[in-house]
C-alpha cells in the first residue's frame, strides 16, 4: 500500500510533478481520476475538467478489453490482441459504436451543457487513479492531441512497467510515482481505501 486514498495520491502526485504548469488544464478520467485530478489542479494552479474514455470489451469476456474509445471517436486498438481474437472489422466497429454512445452519455452526465474546454495552446495533464492496460489513457491522449495543446502530459500514481513503457513515447511528460513489475497487477493493491466512487461523489469535485 502506497496511498491512503485517491486524494492522498493526488496530493503526492502534485508535490512531485515536474511537467509544465503554465496555462494548465487537468483532465481526470472518471471515476477514480477525478479526486486525483482535483488535488493536482488545486496544488498546481490549474483548471480541473473531465474526459471520459472507456475500454472496448472482449466479447464473452467483458472484464478484459482490446482497446478504448474517447468521446470524439478517437480509438486505440491493440492490434496484436485483435489478431488473436479473430474479430472482424464489422464486429470491432459495432463494439466501438456501442461504447461510444455510453462514453458520450456519461460525459454529458458529468458536464451537463458546459462545452468542452478549449485546449489550444494549453498544457494538459491527463490523470487517473492508476493505469492497468493504459488503453483508455491512450485514447484520451489521442483526442487531446487533436486540440493543438502546447503539451500533452500524463500523471498517475501507479502503473505496470509495460504500460508505462507503452505510454512514455506518446506524451511530452510522463509522471508516475510507482512503476511496478508486480504480476498480477491491480491498482487497488496500492490503496488502503479504494472504494467504488459514485457519480454524486465525482460531481462534488467538479
Amino acid at each position: 500500500m502506497l496511498f491512503r486514498d485517491r486524494e492522498d495520491a493526488g496530493r503526492k502526485l502534485a508535490e512531485s510533478y515536474r511537467g509544465p504548469v503554465e496555462d494548465l488544464v487537468v483532465l481526470g478520467i472518471p471515476r477514480g481520476g477525478i479526486p486525483v485530478g482535483y488535488h493536482l489542479a488545486r496544488e498546481l494552479g490549474g483548471e480541473l475538467d473531465v474526459l471520459v474514455a472507456r475500454k472496448l470489451p472482449i466479447p464473452h469476456n467483458p472484464e478484459a478489453g482490446f482497446g478504448a474509445v474517447a468521446p470524439d471517436g478517437s480509438l486505440y486498438l491493440n492490434e496484436e490482441m485483435l489478431r488473436h481474437l479473430h474479430l472482424t472489422q464489422e464486429q470491432v466497429r459495432a463494439i466501438a459504436s456501442r461504447v461510444l454512445v455510453e462514453v458520450r452519455r456519461r460525459l454529458k452526465a458529468y458536464r451537463g451543457e458546459r462545452p468542452f474546454p478549449d485546449l489550444g495552446g494549453k498544457n494538459v495533464v491527463l490523470t487517473d487513479d492508476g493505469l492497468a492496460t493504459g488503453y483508455t489513457m491512450i485514447a484520451a491522449v489521442e483526442m487531446v492531441r487533436k486540440a493543438d495543446p502546447a503539451s500533452v502530459n500524463v500523471a498517475v500514481p501507479v502503473s505496470p512497467e509495460n504500460t508505462a513503457r507503452r505510454l512514455r513515447p506518446l506524451v511530452d511528460h510522463f509522471h508516475c510515482l510507482h512503476v511496478s513489475d508486480r504480476y498480477p497487477f491491480a491498482v487497488a493493491d496500492f490503496y488502503l481505501d479504494f472504494h467504488d466512487l459514485t457519480d454524486d461523489e465525482v460531481l462534488r469535485y467538479l
